[in-house]
Order: structure tokens, then C-alpha cells, then sequence
């Protein structure tokens, strides 16, 4: 075994303090040798390889960073790889200084406030103080009042408390003519273009004929807003046999119309607030074209106008001694009996004959209680007391004989008006049916007064109990 000078007894050639000569080729075992199990191995045993600083599993090191410093060694773990590497590779330990590359300074000439800073739709030439003090920190007065009529369309409640600061953001903004038309265009076409928004626009435009403090030479707010209404108005005839979009647009037109006339409130000549003479007239010519055009969006657009204001305007002409409403009360029947529209169309315009009938529905303010009588109030009596007569029979004031019955009650009452409720004499002479002296002096009958005792002894026992 020692022929090899490899000793199989634990301990055995194990040199304390004689390293192994890494240039000896027999030492490192590179000479060749059987490899059997038992033949000469070139290598020593695992705990000599330990002991000799070799590491367990020889693993060549990954190639070191570029950033390494130069100079820099592997230490002991890259000595067998210098040993086993060729000399060309050995270099790459010696690694040479990493060159940075400074980029370039680009010097760029755009300033804080060019464009290409600011988003779309902004404005740069105005500066941000104005667009806070004149439309309330809008880019511009279309999307300040654009924004404001679709706040009114999602939640209509908040009318009453921002309708104020919206009039004075406006007086602030809207300076020239062309503003003031762009103001009124907005409006009008938010007011015929969103379904129901029409009672809500009329109301805007009422407020702001009111409150906006711009009277341009052009007109004022509702001078203007009436000239566009006319823009349309003059187109009704053409509009009335338009296709369905036409159509369509014209009935927002007229209702927004109808709307306008209730609550547009003009100041009269002593101060009091009237409707506009001339919104009814148009109104009258609009309903002469929608019954001339018998189609059946047309008839419905034409109830729901009179629906709405055909008991102010009945009202506004009587009192000018006008039958218009007569005149086209008439022309629905006619369209009833001739035109071919449709089923529900004609049902839609009897309601209407019948509503009218009924004077729109509206009810007449009730009688007081002085007014009333048997023959005008059905419940004149029922809030009456009942009697009875002697036989027992009831009787009220709706009776026809209530006057004989009611004094032959009175009669019978003679008899008792002496007394009180529970019989006691009240008149003090007596009364010869009800008074008897003897009644005080007759005696208790035995068997009542035996019962009488009775009772009074078992009340005492209970008590004593």
C-alpha cells in the first residue's frame, strides 16, 4: 500500500505544515495513473484535498466584471484555473480600466411658458389671475356656461342656490356683443336639444333677462333670445313637413316656446310683470300649423302644447273676446273624422276635447260654510244630530217631517225640564207624580234587609281579613 504513497490509515500522510507544491505535476496528479478503484489515484483523499485549500467541487469562477478593478486576483480559488488555463487566458485577471462615456449636454431653448407645456384646449396668451376673476377659472366663456347648463341637467334642485353666483360670473364675463349671442346660442340650443331640459331653460332665461346687467346697442338678453326664437318661427311651415329629424328639432322648438311664454315675465308700463303678447301669438300660428299637418308626431307635439298652456292662453283670449280655442277645438274633431292617423293619435285628441270640457281640469275653489245649503252641498247635514221619537223611531233634519217631530220632542221635554239628570226635584214645590211624602217613612223589606246585613257583615269580615 505504501508503494503509491497513498496510505489507506486514517491520519496516515498527512503532512502538518508542508504545503503542496502547486508546480509538482505527480503532487496534482496530471501524470497519468490507472484510475481504478483501488489503483495508485493521482489525487490524495477528500480530507487531504480540504486540508490543502482546494474546495470541494472544482468549479471554475465566472469571469470577472469589467468595473473590477486592475490588479485585482482571484485569491487561492483562481490558482487551479491559472494552472489548468492556457496562458492567453490568464490576462483576463489584468482587467483594464472601464472608460465612461459622458453624454453630451443638450442645451434645450423651450422656455417655462411655451405651448408644448400646456394641455390641449388651454389658452396661454391669458393669464391665469383673468381666467379666475372673469369666468370663474374656464379657459373660455363656452366652457364656463357649457359646463354650468349640464350641472342643471344632471341635478335641476341646484337652480335655486347657484343661479345667483352663475348671473354674477356672467356680468363679469360677457362685456361685448358677440359674447352676449354666444351666451343666448348656448342656451337655446342646450334649452331644444336636451328632452327635458325646455322648463329649466325657460326659467334660466328668465332669470338672466332680469339680473344680466349687459345692454349692448344690438339688444338686450331677451330681445336677443326672442330674435332666434323668430329665426325658427319663420321656418315652421317647412319644418312641419321636414323628415323626422326636421320634425324632431321643430317640436323641441315649440315646446321650449310654450315653456318661454309661462315664464318669461315681462315688467309692464306700471310696474307689474305680464307674459310676452308676442310669444301667444306665435303660439296660436304654431298650433294653425301643426293641426294643418296632420302627422301623427305633429298631433302629439300639438296636445302636448295645449296640455301645457291651453288654459292660460283660453283665459288670455276670452279676455280679449277671442274664440280661438273654439276654432281649434273644432279643427281636432275635424282631424278625428278625415285624417288618417293613427289609433292612439285619435284616442290622445278626444282626452284632450274632454279635458277641455272639463275646463282643464281645474277645480272651483270650494263654497264656505255660510254659503251652503241643502240644495248645493250633499253633506250639508251631516255633521246634524239624530233624534228619536217616542216610539223609538231616529230621526235628523234631512227628514221631511223633522219640524213635527222635532216639536213633539219638544213637548215630551215639558215634562222633565224640573229635574235634573239623575231625577232630583229641582223646581222645590214637588210634583205630584214624583214626589210622595211616605216614601221616607216606609220600612225596608225583611228579606232586602236580611240580604242588606248580610252584605255588610261579609264586607267587614273581608276587610278584617
Amino acid at each position: 500500500m505504501s508503494d503509491n504513497g497513498f496510505d489507506r490509515a486514517p491520519g496516515a500522510g498527512r503532512g502538518r505544515g508542508v504545503p503542496l507544491a502547486p508546480e509538482s505535476g505527480a503532487s496534482l496528479g496530471l501524470s497519468g495513473g490507472g484510475g481504478g478503484g483501488g489503483g495508485g489515484g493521482s489525487f490524495g483523499g477528500p480530507e487531504q484535498l480540504l486540508r490543502q485549500g482546494f474546495p470541494r467541487h472544482h468549479q471554475e469562477p465566472l469571469r470577472p466584471p469589467k468595473t473590477a478593478p486592475p490588479g485585482s486576483s482571484g485569491g487561492a480559488s483562481e490558482h487551479p484555473r491559472a494552472a489548468s488555463l492556457p496562458e492567453k487566458n490568464c490576462s483576463v485577471s489584468a482587467v483594464s480600466k472601464p472608460q465612461v462615456v459622458v453624454a453630451p449636454v443638450v442645451m434645450s431653448k423651450l422656455s417655462v411658458d411655451a405651448p408644448e407645456f400646456y394641455p390641449s384646449g388651454y389658452s396661454p396668451n391669458l393669464p391665469e389671475s383673468s381666467l379666475d376673476d372673469n369666468c370663474d377659472g374656464y379657459a373660455s366663456l363656452t366652457e364656463y356656461v357649457q359646463d354650468f347648463l349640464n350641472h342643471l341637467a344632471e341635478q335641476p334642485a341646484c337652480f335655486e342656490n347657484e343661479i345667483a353666483h352663475f348671473s354674477e360670473t356672467l356680468n363679469g364675463c360677457v362685456t361685448t356683443d358677440e359674447a352676449l349671442q354666444e351666451l343666448v346660442e348656448l342656451i337655446y340650443q342646450q334649452a331644444t336639444s336636451v328632452p327635458n331640459f325646455s322648463y329649466m331653460g325657460a326659467r334660466l332665461c328668465n332669470y338672466l333677462s332680469h339680473h344680466l346687467t349687459i345692454n349692448p346697442q344690438s339688444g338686450n338678453f331677451r330681445q336677443l333670445l326672442l330674435h332666434r326664437c323668430r329665426k325658427e318661427y319663420e321656418n315652421r311651415d317647412e319644418a312641419a313637413k321636414g323628415d323626422e329629424a326636421v320634425r324632431k328639432r321643430f317640436h323641441a322648438f315649440v315646446l321650449f316656446l310654450a315653456e318661454l311664454y309661462l315664464n318669461l315675465e315681462i315688467k309692464g308700463t306700471k310696474g307689474q310683470l305680464t307674459r310676452a303678447e308676442i310669444l301667444q301669438t306665435g303660439l296660436h300660428e304654431l298650433l294653425n300649423t301643426l293641426f294643418n299637418n296632420p302627422m301623427d308626431n305633429n298631433l302629439i307635439c300639438a296636445v302636448k302644447l295645449l296640455k301645457l298652456t291651453g288654459s292660460v292662453l283660453e283665459d288670455a283670449w276670452k279676455e280679449k273676446g277671442n274664440t280661438y280655442m273654439d276654432d281649434i277645438i273644432q279643427k281636432i274633431e275635424n282631424v278625428v273624422l278625415d285624417a288618417n292617423c293613427s289609433r292612439d293619435v285619435k284616442h290622445m285628441l278626444l282626452k284632450l276635447v274632454e279635458l277641455r270640457s272639463s275646463n282643464w281640469g281645474r277645480v272651483h275653489i270650494a263654497s264656505t260654510y255660510r254659503e251652503a245649503t241643502p240644495e248645493n252641498d250633499p253633506n250639508y247635514f251631516m255633521n246634524e244630530p239624530t233624534f228619536y221619537t217616542s216610539e223609538g223611531v231616529p230621526f235628523t233634519a234631512a227628514d221631511p217631517d223633522y219640524q213635527e217631530k222635532y216639536q213633539e220632542l219638544l213637548d215630551r221635554q215639558d215634562l222633565f225640564q224640573e229635574y235634573a239628570e239623575n231625577g232630583a226635584d229641582l223646581s222645590g214645590a214637588g210634583d205630584p207624580y214624583f214626589d210622595d211624602d211616605d216614601d221616607d217613612d216606609e220600612e225596608m223589606d225583611p228579606e232586602i234587609e236580611e240580604a242588606y246585613e248580610k252584605f255588610c257583615l261579609e264586607s267587614e269580615r273581608k276587610r278584617k281579613q
